[in-house]
C-alpha cells in the first residue's frame, strides 16, 4: 500500500493520472473526470506551486458545469503559471553573476594542466556526499527549467481558455483582452499539431468576437468545451 502511494505521488504517476482523467472527460464522463482530478489536487496540496498544479487547474476548469467555476479554475491555472515564471526569472536575475563565476571557474579548470589543490582535503565519503548534493541541485534546477519552459508553452492555451470563459459569461471586452494575450503568447508554440490547433482556435474565436460586436452572435459553447473542440 505504501509503495503504491509513493508511486502515485511521483511526477510520472501524476501526469499519468491526469491523462487518464482527461481521457475520461473526452469520453463523456465529465463527473468522474472532475472527481479524479479534484482528488489529485487535494493530494498534491496547495502549499507549493508546480507545473502539476497548473496542469491540474487547467484541466479541472474543463470539467466544470458552471461557467463561473470554469473561470475560477482557469484563473487559478494562470496564477500558478505566473508565479512559476516570476520565481524563475527572479532566480535567474539574482543568480546571473554567480552563474558567470561558475562558468569562468569551469573554463579556467579546463585550461589548467591539473585540478587545483584543495586547502583541506576531505575523505572519499565527504567527496561523494558533496558530489551527490551537487548532482541533486543541478537535477532540481534542470527540472525547474523544464517546468518553466512547459508553462511558457501553455500561456496561449491558458489565455485562450479564459477568453472562451468570458464569452460564455457575456463579457466580450474581457474576452478580447485575453485573446490578445493569447495571440501575443502564441510565438512560443511549436509548428506541430498542437500549436497549429491553438493558433487556429485563436483565429476562430477572434472572428466570432468580431461577428458578435454588432450582432447577437452565436451561443456560447457548452461548459468545459474548448473553443477549438
Amino acid at each position: 500500500m505504501v509503495a503504491k502511494r509513493q508511486e502515485e505521488a511521483s511526477p510520472d504517476a501524476v501526469l499519468t493520472r491526469i491523462g487518464q482523467a482527461v481521457m475520461l472527460h473526452r469520453g463523456g464522463d465529465r463527473e468522474e473526470a472532475r472527481n479524479r482530478l479534484g482528488e489529485l489536487w487535494q493530494e498534491l496540496g496547495v502549499e507549493d506551486d508546480t507545473l502539476h498544479h497548473c496542469t491540474l487547474a487547467h484541466y479541472l476548469a474543463d470539467t466544470q458545469d458552471d461557467p463561473a467555476d470554469e473561470l475560477a479554475w482557469d484563473l487559478r491555472a494562470l496564477a500558478v503559471a505566473d508565479r512559476l515564471v516570476r520565481e524563475h526569472d527572479a532566480r535567474s536575475e539574482h543568480g546571473g553573476a554567480a552563474v558567470e563565476a561558475v562558468a569562468e571557474g569551469a573554463e579556467h579548470a579546463a585550461r589548467s594542466p591539473r585540478p587545483p589543490l584543495r586547502e583541506q582535503p576531505c575523505s572519499p565519503g565527504e567527496e561523494s556526499e558533496e558530489a551527490g548534493q551537487s548532482d541533486a541541485g543541478e537535477a532540481a534546477e534542470a527540472s525547474r527549467r523544464r517546468a518553466v519552459a512547459a508553462v511558457r508553452g501553455l500561456y496561449p492555451s491558458l489565455h485562450l481558455n479564459l477568453a472562451a470563459d468570458y464569452v460564455k459569461l457575456g463579457r466580450p471586452d474581457a474576452a478580447r483582452a485575453q485573446l490578445d494575450l493569447a495571440r501575443a503568447a502564441s510565438g512560443a508554440l511549436s509548428d506541430d499539431s498542437y500549436g497549429k490547433g491553438v493558433r487556429a482556435a485563436i483565429g476562430r474565436l477572434a472572428l466570432r468576437l468580431t461577428d458578435t460586436a454588432g450582432t447577437s452572435g452565436e451561443p456560447a459553447p457548452p461548459p468545459g468545451q474548448h473553443p477549438w473542440a
